[in-house]
């Protein structure tokens, strides 16, 4: 256990009127911003779903599952927070409700409470604070922001609540709430109405919550007639109720809030002293971001977890998105973003989506569906020479792309697509077959960082070195993220180099092949990896695959 820290402060951070509003940039930019003041900062992501993580959630759902570096698939909230922070969080940093219930469970069955009858008030509340207070000692942090997932009045983040409360009534002075509401402008009015966070605010009086700062959310800017109506309602200072209007950029959200002094009116609520920020490179950013660019590309994610009912959304593939994001902006190129369902390639052609992108992004996958537009599009770059970078599901197609159609083998497929397939170009790591079998699926496959070995004589060597990717340049070793149960079949390693392609680098303790490529001059950038390193891109520090990606995407016409 670790050293408790015994002056940590605590920063409740929840939500009012609707989701995905925000709460977690707001929370990772308050985190920036006081660890810009010279504080050691954690965060805590307290997720309402009984799942022990993410892991098992379909995208659609809930977003791209974050993959932390010692394996954790947890909420895409957790990524914000490590972009923002700079820094790897993990397993201590992700609290879920199946969590809470199965430790309380779990000890009950020890008889852990001693004959006590356990019910939700105190067991269950002193898990989660118990919980909250380990990831401040863990990280040895003078400040821990803890966001409440879901929002306020429902009933299954109550206990969340509860634990707040409990911990503002026993530590008054090291414990504050923040509320995050939306102020919504109806176009038939064209004003902003404060009545919705008036509402939520009365939910969290309910519950014995006062909150001390309110952060109000919309599409308009706070003006002072609202800003007084919000401080008289909702029993809050006027200085104390935050303006975060919509912004271009999610990262332009803590000089916002810095603006308003939102950093030093917390410092001063919580009684630390009012450092000054350190804010010269996040400015210099996003002066970067809002600055006209000389380049435009269009890049293609071919991909099958964008359609909910009638609408389209991006946050299946959220880390992704933002890791371009950081790659074009330290290039000066405007990044237009294309979402390609893999289904409709299928049903169509890849030409019909494709023949005007000057890259394609084949990402993170699971099972049979869409996997044959996947592998059109995959042909399609390759045959068309554009650029292309493969993710995991990405390489793996990649592979069995290469295989039918230069190799020579018409029915390779992975087993995961196609258990009988003769040619199992991609098959599964021996050590899972037994969790399928015994349907273990949470949290078994082949998770978290993983280290390679690259051929120094390969296209991805050069890459890693130019960027200054490697963790240690004497040994050619990098490391990335992983999330899989298959692999590169080496049986056909032999057949498939003698072909062209390229296995670039491989796995340290196992020798999986985790890099594949096609010759420079056979192709200005055909590179895979079975890696994640989308996970592991910074705005202040992009992936050298995605710098290269966006470079060569900019040179090719």
């Amino acid at each position: 256990m670790p050293t408790p820290k015994q002056d940590t402060k605590y920063i409740f951070v929840s939500g009012g009127v609707l989701s995905s509003l925000g709460k977690g940039i707001t929370t990772a930019s308050l985190g920036l911003l006081l660890q810009a003041k010279g504080y050691q900062v954690t965060v805590v992501k307290c997720e309402n779903y009984l799942n022990l993580d993410a892991g098992l959630i379909n995208p659609i759902e809930h977003g791209d599952a974050f993959l932390c570096e010692d394996g954790t698939e947890a909420d895409m909230d957790l990524g914000n927070y490590e972009r923002f922070l700079n820094r790897n969080l993990g397993r201590h940093n992700f609290v879920t409700m199946g969590q809470i219930y199965k430790s309380v469970i779990d000890r009950e069955r020890n008889f852990g409470y001693e004959g006590e009858d356990v019910e939700a008030i105190p067991h269950v509340t002193d898990e989660i604070i118990s919980r909250i207070k380990f990831a401040a000692q863990k990280d040895k942090a003078d400040i821990c922001l803890i966001e409440l997932g879901g929002t306020a009045g429902e009933y299954q983040n109550v206990l969340y609540y509860e634990a707040s409360r409990i911990m503002k009534l026993s530590h008054e002075d090291t414990v504050i709430h923040v509320h995050v509401s939306y102020l919504p402008t109806p176009s038939h009015i064209n004003e902003p109405k404060t009545k919705p966070t008036q509402l939520s605010v009365k939910q969290l009086n309910a519950m014995g919550i006062q909150p001390d700062f309110l952060i109000v959310r919309g599409e308009k800017a706070l003006d002072d007639r609202r800003r007084e109506r919000l401080a008289l309602f909702c029993n809050v200072h006027a200085d104390h109720v935050i303006n975060n209007p919509n912004v271009d950029s999610i990262y332009e959200v803590p000089l916002v809030l810095h603006r308003q002094g939102l950093d030093s009116k917390i410092l001063h609520q919580l009684h630390l002293p009012d450092n000054h920020a350190n804010l010269q490179s996040w400015e210099k950013m996003v002066a970067q971001i809002k600055t006209p660019k000389s380049k435009k590309v269009t890049i293609a994610i071919v991909g099958k977890y964008f359609k909910t009912g009638e609408y389209n959304l991006a946050d299946s593939y959220a880390a992704l998105i933002e890791a371009l994001k950081h790659a074009a902006t330290t290039q000066n190129v405007d990044l237009n973003l294309k979402f390609v369902n893999s289904e409709l390639v299928e049903q169509n052609s890849a030409e019909t989506y494709l023949q005007n992108v000057n890259g394609i992004i084949v990402p993170i996958g699971w099972g049979a569906r869409g996997t044959e537009g996947k592998i059109a599009a995959i042909k399609y770059a390759r045959q068309n020479k554009i650029p292309f970078l493969g993710l995991c599901y990405g390489m793996q197609l990649a592979v069995v792309e290469f295989a039918r159609h230069v190799a020579g083998l018409p029915q390779a497929n992975s087993e995961e697509i196609d258990p009988q397939t003769p040619d199992p170009v991609i098959h599964i790591i021996p050590e899972q077959k037994r969790n399928l079998k015994d349907r273990a699926y949470g949290g078994t496959m082949r998770l978290g960082a993983w280290e390679a070995t690259l051929d120094p004589q390969t296209y991805t060597y050069e890459i890693y070195d130019r960027y200054h990717g490697f963790k240690d340049k004497s040994r050619n070793l990098v490391s990335e993220r992983h999330r899989h149960r298959y692999e590169f079949n080496d049986d056909y390693a032999q057949l498939l180099t003698q072909k062209g392609l390229v296995i670039a680098g491989r796995s340290v303790k196992e020798k999986l092949v985790e890099f594949i490529e096609l010759p420079k001059d056979k192709h200005p950038f055909f590179l895979a990896t079975q890696g994640h390193p989308e996970y592991k891109s910074r705005p202040l520090r992009p992936h050298p695959l995605f710098l290269e990606f966006i470079k060569k995407t900019t040179e090719i016409n």
